[in-house]
């Protein structure tokens, strides 16, 4: 609901302070019926699957069962209107949608963070960046949530100029309008809530490290200090084990894949660093308190909690 309002809002507001219709719009949904949010909001529909005009700009807007939603009928039109000539993106996760047209091959292209694994599995032959937002060409994507704002005022400042862009932003009491090359996540010391250089360079290396894990005395040399040192940083301001932190980003990671992907365990668990199928499902039982395959069964219940009572194998807690 975030991307989408953030969207159409911004067109609406050119629209006002301009005093001139610049922008219109219509909602599409695949059977022209409307379409219910994962909020509980109920949007009226303009129409189904109809031809659109050749300098009309189709957006996907997906959210958390996008894979599910993306059907046939909706993967031919965006084909047959990016034929005729139609720009298409995607926002939050609509990004996925226009990958499995094919319609983002050899192009770079963006999509939110919690679903950046999933994607780069399914999508090898994109350019999937962290930015906020991108532009390539007629292809539009973006991160999801208030990203859909920097994207929209992008597309005004071009179309009508950096002031009417910049009021725009005032009257959403925007007042910091990112780029293209702004990241779509804070970065490591304000998401931990710890400013320390060394301890972020390492986590840092840790998140880009995953199907290979690095040793946490390579990682110790790497920053400058002995393994020693760096357990009692990690303890110190994490108040675990560099090897247990480690874990914890390997299986979310594996947890994004199995919920979002259709691969199978056993690659799971090797794009995650696990040497076996069942070193990696003892570990996640132990974390989140189900197995891989029940997590993957049970997908469209409610999920399960990691239990944080439960401690890693010893090899894996030290």
């Amino acid at each position: 609901m975030i991307a989408f309002a953030s969207a159409i809002e911004p067109l609406r507001l050119a629209n006002q302070v301009s005093g001139q219709k610049l922008y219109e719009w219509a909602l599409v949904s695949e059977d022209g019926q409307d379409v219910t949010c994962s909020n509980g909001v109920t949007m009226r529909v303009d129409m189904g699957l109809g031809e659109v005009g050749r300098d009309d700009t189709v957006i996907v807007c997906g959210g958390i069962d996008v894979v599910e939603a993306t059907s046939k009928p909706v993967l031919n039109w965006l084909r047959r209107e990016a034929r005729r000539g139609a720009a298409v993106g995607g926002v939050c996760t609509g990004a996925w949608s226009v990958a499995k047209a094919g319609l983002l091959e050899g192009k770079r292209a963006t999509i939110h963070w919690e679903n950046q694994d999933s994607f780069s599995e399914d999508f090898d032959e994109i350019d999937l960046v962290k930015s906020v937002f991108v532009i390539d060409g007629n292809r539009l994507t973006t991160a999801g949530g208030t990203a859909s704002i920097d994207l929209m005022l992008r597309l005004i400042a071009r179309a009508h100029g950096d002031a009417l862009a910049n009021t725009v932003a005032d009257q959403l009491i925007y007042n910091t309008i990112r780029t293209d090359r702004d990241n779509q996540r804070l970065s490591i010391p304000t998401r931990i809530g710890v400013r320390h250089p060394k301890l972020a360079l390492v986590i840092g290396r840790m998140e880009a490290n995953i199907e290979e894990p690095i040793s946490p005395a390579d990682l110790a040399e790497e920053v400058g200090m002995s393994t020693r040192q760096l357990e009692r940083l990690f303890r110190r301001y994490l108040n675990r084990s560099p090897k247990r932190y480690y874990m914890e980003i390997r299986l979310q990671k594996a947890r994004n894949l199995l919920m979002q992907t259709e691969m199978s365990v056993i690659n799971v668990a090797l794009a995650c660093g696990f040497a076996s199928p069942s070193h990696f499902s003892k570990c996640y039982r132990l974390h989140y308190g189900t197995t891989p395959y029940r997590e993957r069964g049970a997908s469209g219940s409610e999920s399960p909690r990691p239990d944080a009572t439960a401690s890693l194998p010893a090899e894996l807690a030290v």
